[in-house]
């Protein structure tokens, strides 16, 4: 059975320290939207982000009774029947768009961390009871073509930052799948169909679960995630991202992530 991630220990923290200090030394760190030394974004890009509002569906942009910015509406989560909930903490438009596709394409994993601050800002505002903290896990493959599960590098930082409890294990992607860049929303549920499974159910069962991945397109990923864990017994699934399209955007516009 999957255990829960233990904390780390002072040793390597340590040890992560010293190893980020070095590469920022040898490899100083650029916005990855002007160019600017200093940070990943800088606060002149940041500034340029836009955030879902609350009362407007974050997916169809219709007017909606939302309990919080980046949720959709019953309409638009009627078809994501395995989640109670779907939260996008920002548009993936100019500058975070960017970071989300050298994070997710180019190796640049230490995106994780501004990434993650976006996520954590809107939790801090908005959170609400969950027991436990799962990423969206990408096929063995596929992780080793990229080097790193780009969700769990953002759920782990999240658990931690949010001090809630995380498994990175508990659910698996035993089937490989096409990437889901340019296919239309049904092509995209096919796709995932099946294609995951808990192999931790006493770890799930009964809990309240917050899937963590970087984007959310149509929620096919999500949704098929979602599915396995309530087959497993979890009592409550809601999925948290970083960022989706601006309402109104077709997926065939929203390429390339």
């Amino acid at each position: 059975m999957d255990e829960m991630d233990q904390p780390n220990r002072p040793a390597h923290h340590l040890f992560s320290s010293v190893r980020q200090a070095l590469l920022d030394w040898l490899f100083p760190i650029h916005c990855v939207g002007c160019r600017a030394p200093g940070a990943a974004i800088c606060p002149a890009c940041a500034a340029t982000i836009r955030y879902p509002t609350q009362g407007f569906c974050s997916s169809c942009g219709r007017p909606a009774a939302l309990s919080r910015p980046g949720e959709i509406c019953r309409r638009c989560l009627a078809g994501l029947p395995a989640l109670d909930a779907n939260y996008a903490a920002a548009f993936a438009a100019g500058v975070l768009r960017q970071a989300i596709h050298q994070f997710k394409y180019a190796g640049q994993s230490h995106l994780a961390g501004p990434l993650t601050d976006i996520l954590l800002a809107w939790w801090r505002a908005f959170a609400f009871p969950v027991d436990l903290v799962i990423p969206v896990p990408l096929h063995p493959l596929r992780e080793r073509e990229r080097g790193y599960n780009q969700a769990l590098l953002l759920s782990r930082r999240f658990s931690a930052g949010a001090g809630l409890p995380h498994s990175a294990h508990a659910l698996q992607r035993h089937r490989p799948t096409r990437p889901q860049v340019g296919l239309n929303a049904h092509q995209r549920r096919e796709n995932v169909a099946g294609a995951f499974s808990c192999v931790a159910p006493d770890l799930v069962a009964g809990k309240r679960i917050l899937l963590i991945d970087d984007v959310t397109t149509t929620g096919a990923t999500l949704c098929a995630a979602a599915d396995a864990l309530r087959q497993a017994g979890a009592h409550a699934v809601t999925a948290l991202t970083i960022a989706r399209p601006m309402p109104g955007l077709t997926n065939s516009e929203f390429h390339g992530i």
